[in-house]
C-alpha cells in the first residue's frame, strides 16, 4: 500500500477530502480522480448524493464492489477515469476507495481495490433525465475492507416476468424536445393510461402490467399495460412525436422477447398520429389505440 494512504488511515482525527487531494493530489471534484503526483486512483462513493446522478455503489453478494463509472449525461464512454481504473494494473497505480456522507463532511477509507472486470447497466441521467448506458467495476478487495453501505445491485440469474398492479405514475419518462427546456412526458401519459383503464373497464376488460427482470440485468423493467385476456400489451406515449413513437416501439419489441407467445402489441396515444407514423407503427405490425372526444378508437390491426 502507498505510503501517504497508511498515513491517512492511521490518522485519529476525522479524514477530509481537500486534506487527501492536498497531499496526493488528483481532482477534487471527480468520483474517479486519477493523481498525476502519486501512482494512486482515488475513488468516491457517496450514498447520499449518488443515487442522484444515478450512481448505486457498494459491496455485492459476489463478494465485489460494483462501483459506477463516471459521466453523468448520455452514454458512459471507456475514458479518462472509466479507462484509468480499467488500466490501473497496467499503468502501475493502486485503486483506494473512499466514502463520502454528503459534501464538506468528512469521509471514510474502504479499502484497496483490484479490477476484475465490468458490464453494462441502466441509470438516468443527473436531474433525473432519460435513462443511458452506465459502466459498472467490478473491483476485488486486495484485503479486508470497511463494510461500506450496501448497493442494491443484484443481477438475476435466469429471466423473470410477473404481472403487477397497475400504479398511478407508471410509464417511464420520454424526453420530447431535447434541444429544449427536457419536457417529462410521464405525467401525460399516466393521466392517459388511468383514462384508457377507466374506460376498458365498462366494457369488461382488466389491466396489469409485467415486471420483467432480464437475465444478467439488476434492475426490473415496466411495460405500461397488458391484458391477459387478450393477450395484449400496451405502451402509452404522452405524445405522437416521431420520437416518442419511435421510442415505444422499441419498448414493445423489447417486453415481447419475455411475453408470451403471439402476444399482440399496442400504442396507446392521445391523439391519432399523422399518416407516416401510422404507416411506421403498422410496418412494425403493432396496433393503434388513440383518444378521441372522451372516447376511444381501436383502430384495426393488420
Amino acid at each position: 500500500m502507498h505510503p501517504k494512504i497508511k498515513k491517512f488511515i492511521r490518522a485519529t482525527r476525522p479524514l477530509y477530502r481537500r486534506d487527501l487531494h492536498a497531499e496526493l493530489g488528483g481532482q477534487t471534484q471527480s468520483g474517479i480522480s486519477p493523481s498525476a503526483k502519486e501512482p494512486v486512483i482515488l475513488l468516491f462513493a457517496d450514498p447520499v448524493s449518488g443515487p442522484e446522478h444515478g450512481y448505486v455503489d457498494g459491496e455485492q453478494a459476489d463478494g465485489f464492489y460494483h462501483y459506477t463509472g463516471e459521466g453523468q449525461r448520455g452514454d458512459q464512454v471507456m475514458m479518462r477515469g472509466n479507462k484509468a481504473i480499467r488500466d490501473h494494473t497496467l499503468t502501475g497505480r493502486e485503486l483506494h476507495l473512499f466514502q463520502a456522507t454528503g459534501k464538506g463532511k468528512p469521509i471514510t477509507y474502504v479499502g484497496e481495490f483490484r479490477y476484475e472486470d465490468r458490464y453494462d447497466a441502466d441509470a438516468p441521467e443527473t436531474g433525473g433525465g432519460p435513462i443511458r448506458r452506465v459502466i459498472i467495476f467490478r473491483l476485488k478487495p486486495v484485503a479486508a475492507v470497511t463494510r461500506a453501505a450496501q448497493g442494491d445491485i443484484k443481477k438475476a440469474k435466469v429471466d423473470s416476468i410477473e404481472e403487477v398492479p397497475v400504479e398511478s405514475c407508471n410509464t417511464e419518462k420520454a424526453v420530447v424536445e431535447p434541444s429544449r427546456e427536457l419536457y417529462e412526458s410521464e405525467r401525460v401519459e399516466s393521466k392517459l393510461v388511468q383514462r384508457f383503464i377507466a374506460w376498458s373497464r365498462s366494457a369488461g376488460h382488466e389491466y396489469k402490467r409485467f415486471k420483467i427482470v432480464p437475465r444478467g440485468e439488476g434492475k426490473p423493467i415496466f411495460s405500461d399495460l397488458y391484458c391477459k385476456e387478450n393477450n395484449q400489451l400496451i405502451e402509452a406515449k404522452g405524445s405522437v412525436a416521431r420520437d416518442a413513437i419511435r421510442m415505444a416501439i422499441g419498448q414493445l419489441f423489447d417486453y415481447k422477447r419475455f411475453a408470451p407467445a403471439k402476444t399482440k402489441l399496442t400504442i396507446l396515444l392521445p391523439e391519432c398520429p399523422r399518416p407516416d407514423l401510422v404507416e411506421l407503427i403498422e410496418s412494425a405490425g403493432i396496433g393503434v389505440i388513440h383518444e378521441m372526444n372522451d372516447d376511444f378508437v381501436v383502430a384495426p390491426q393488420k
